[in-house]
């Protein structure tokens, strides 16, 4: 795994950069062809996935802040610079979507619904670069998945370790194809984000009993990440729930 790409004089090109861009580059356009198909305005989707990416970004470095609070405030600098939570990310992203929609006075449920599937596919492509850099690792094995990290990656090195990365980006893809479907050919588009919340958080807890990093920290017994995905998951069926209701005239 080679984290860095290149560097030039100071500056270095990160490979998990170079995939979150990517990643976001080619979901733009996933979404962008979807939003012609069913006559969506341009500069309205724009508009929103621009406002998802800022508030994603600096919702999730806030929470990585947060959940290493006593660290950051003896080297801020290191802390700023790497590390990002996806749950604050997800949550920061919406935040901006409806707010966006909010300030421009539009029905965003199309919208939103529309995006989810390309906020599965752009963290795939996310997941791979978390394993060139070693990050979110996972428990040492003994089986033949099992990946040895370098000197100078985020992953302790020369330990065969099981590649929760290349796992979460195999799943996060599985979770565009269903996602892709429910909203081109479902019969409930409008439970596309909500469907994304459920099997996202669902997914995640599971292969959080396998991650390795463990000094992300505990709440009760889960870990962080699981305790997350528990209100996240929750959230989708009280979201799901509510456009049943508003089917029904309830």
């Amino acid at each position: 795994m080679h984290n860095d790409l290149f560097t030039i004089g100071s500056f270095t090109i990160h490979t998990y950069g170079v995939m979150i861009a990517v990643g976001i580059l080619v979901a733009d356009f996933v979404a962008t062809r979807l939003a012609k198909r069913y006559s969506l305005k341009q500069e309205h989707l724009e508009g929103m996935i621009l406002y998802a990416i800022i508030f994603g970004f600096l919702c999730s470095k806030l929470f990585y802040i947060g959940l290493n609070l006593n660290a950051f405030l003896k080297h801020p600098t290191a802390y700023l610079s790497n590390g990002w939570v996806v749950y604050g990310g997800i949550l920061g992203g919406c935040f901006g979507a409806f707010h966006y929609c909010k300030k421009k006075g539009i029905d965003g449920s199309l919208y939103v619904n529309l995006v989810f599937p390309e906020v599965a596919l752009a963290q795939s492509f996310g997941r791979v670069g978390c394993f060139y850099a070693g990050c979110c690792y996972g428990l040492p094995t003994d089986s033949k998945i099992g990946v040895i990290f370098p000197q100078g990656s985020l992953a302790p090195a020369g330990v065969s370790l099981i590649p929760t990365q290349l796992i979460s980006s195999g799943l996060d893809l599985v979770l565009f194809a269903i996602l892709y479907y429910n909203f081109t050919k479902g019969k409930h588009r409008e439970n596309t984000a909500p469907l994304y919340f459920i099997l996202y958080s669902f997914g995640r807890f599971l292969v959080e009993m396998y991650r390795g990093d463990l000094e992300r920290g505990y709440v009760g017994p889960f870990s962080t990440s699981q305790f997350v995905a528990v209100l996240v998951f929750v959230a989708g069926i009280v979201w799901m729930v509510h456009n049943q209701r508003q089917r029904e005239g309830v």
